[in-house]
């Protein structure tokens, strides 16, 4: 079977805090990025929100994301600092998803 292509994109406030964290951390991400990208989900963390937004998790930096078909969107990034996903985060990354998917 031959494996689909994934496309990453970063939207502005997920670049922004990419760009804002220590290297070490942005490296820490980025690898799992990758892994998420070449479909090895074997030692990345992540989690379902609702419906199709999912967080990355690495340490105490959250990013959330989606896929539309064979594209991976990457929303926001923020420091988690308590057990729960913050509602605005979850909200604002549903609203994306759906003005990509009605385009």
């Amino acid at each position: 079977m031959k494996k689909k292509h994934v496309m990453p994109f970063f939207l502005t406030h997920a670049k922004k805090y990419l760009d804002s964290i220590p290297d070490v951390d942005r490296g820490a991400i980025g690898r799992d990025i990758g892994a998420i990208v070449a479909g090895e989900l074997a030692f990345v963390s992540t989690k379902q929100l609702k419906g199709p937004v999912r967080e990355l998790r690495v340490g105490h930096h959250r990013v959330t994301y989606f896929t539309i078909g064979t594209n991976i969107y990457f929303v926001r990034g923020f420091r988690k600092k308590s057990a729960k996903t913050p509602k605005n985060e979850i909200l604002y990354a549903e609203k994306i998803y759906k003005q990509l998917k009605s385009n």
